[in-house]
């Protein structure tokens, strides 16, 4: 089993409530990564409304958790045939730290009925450098390897907001579907490349997951459409080995310096 799996894993106390441990080594610094979280409320969505997959997960992070034990708290609003409306959130020590809205449901099986823009051409990943930034620690990148592109590296960035790459857990395990929201907020803030180097917490984070992925590297790029007033907008899309797009996410975030 990946080592993805039980750093996710959910344990039903109640009906309504599941006791997690949050895993340290998916965290950005010392705070776990916002995708990885999701990732963790998902699965508890998905078990309480009985639904294979989360279709599309909205969440709105009010303030960072820490690595350790938590509480996830759900509510089906809507049992449907085909996609349930799930409310959960994640609490610690008596307070909430992420609210989220989940369709869950099952991804279709098959080939897609269209597909619009294809998966950008990246060089190999034996020739990207893999992401260590310096003087500041990623546990995450324990458990996740991301190489990114040497034309859209942020250092020492190069004013186009774009920024694409390879990424794959290190332990190569059966895809999860959930990984892919862990996949979509991974890559470093676009905004390196416009010299904000630094923090850059997240406030709302919408993933789509669109496919189950195959097996090996994800393919990855995420953009900025604008930064204004220190606030800054970032689309992420990810494409497996076979170049199908599996996902997609738009976030709000503040800039570092801001």
């Amino acid at each position: 089993m990946s080592e993805f799996g039980p750093a996710t894993t959910v344990r039903r106390r109640t009906e309504g409530a599941y006791d997690v441990d949050l895993d340290p080594d998916w965290s950005i610094g010392d705070k776990p990564n916002g995708g990885y979280l999701l990732a963790v409320i998902a699965r508890a969505a998905c078990d309480a409304a009985a639904a294979p997959h989360p279709l599309a997960v909205s969440g709105h992070f009010m303030r960072a958790p820490v690595a350790g034990p938590a509480e996830v708290r759900v509510e089906v609003i809507r049992q449907g045939r085909r996609v349930s409306t799930v409310r959960a959130g994640l609490w610690q020590e008596g307070r909430p730290f992420v609210e989220t809205l989940i369709s869950a449901g099952a991804i279709a099986a098959g080939d897609p009925e269209w597909a619009g823009d294809p998966a950008p051409v990246l060089p190999p990943p034996a020739d990207c450098p893999e992401w260590e930034p310096p003087n500041f620690p990623i546990p995450l990148f324990r458990r996740m390897e991301l190489r990114l592109d040497p034309a859209t590296h942020p250092w020492p960035g190069n004013g186009n907001p774009v920024i694409r790459g390879w990424i794959r857990v290190r332990d190569e395990a059966e895809p999860d579907p959930l990984l892919l929201l862990v996949a979509v907020d991974a890559m470093p803030p676009t905004v390196f490349h416009l010299g904000r180097f630094g923090w850059a917490p997240t406030v709302e984070l919408t993933g789509l997951v669109r496919a189950v992925q195959a097996p090996g590297w994800l393919r990855c790029e995420a953009r900025t459409k604008a930064v204004e007033g220190g606030w800054f907008d970032e689309e992420a899309t990810v494409w497996d080995a076979t170049g199908r797009l599996v996902a997609q996410s738009r976030q709000l975030a503040l800039a570092a310096g801001s």
